[in-house]
């Protein structure tokens, strides 16, 4: 019996849609999802912000995190951590072939608390 593969992985969108808005909104597997260029690296969110369910493909880029439009929460695109609050938004991996964004239409959530400075 064929196994099936431990990651379905979608095209979502090109590099250079990308490069032109620096956030786009795509559906992945009936998924609304937003991807974001920071810098040289694609990251991808679950675009309905866990606060407020506004859409973060419509919030901005600054100094490498996600502004939500709703409450201007920061968010970090590489882990879906919300600074300052104890939310995370679900994130997905995401590759690159060619010009082509891939992402896995699995969210992932990050479970751990951080660690706070000088926490022994």
């Amino acid at each position: 019996m064929d196994e099936q593969p431990e990651e379905e992985w979608v095209e979502a969108a090109s590099l250079a849609q990308l490069r032109k808005r620096k956030r786009l909104g795509v559906t992945v597997a009936g998924r609304p999802v937003a991807l974001f260029l920071v810098g040289d690296d694609v990251y991808a969110l679950d675009d309905v912000c866990v606060h407020k369910q506004r859409s973060l493909s419509k919030g901005t880029v600054l100094n490498g995190r996600v502004i939500c439009p709703g409450h201007q929460w920061l968010i970090d695109p590489a882990t879906g951590r919300v600074e300052d609050r104890d939310e995370c938004q679900p994130s997905h991996a995401v590759r690159i072939a060619g010009d082509a964004v891939y992402v896995d239409p699995r969210p992932r959530v990050l479970e751990e608390e951080p660690v706070k400075e000088g926490a022994q």
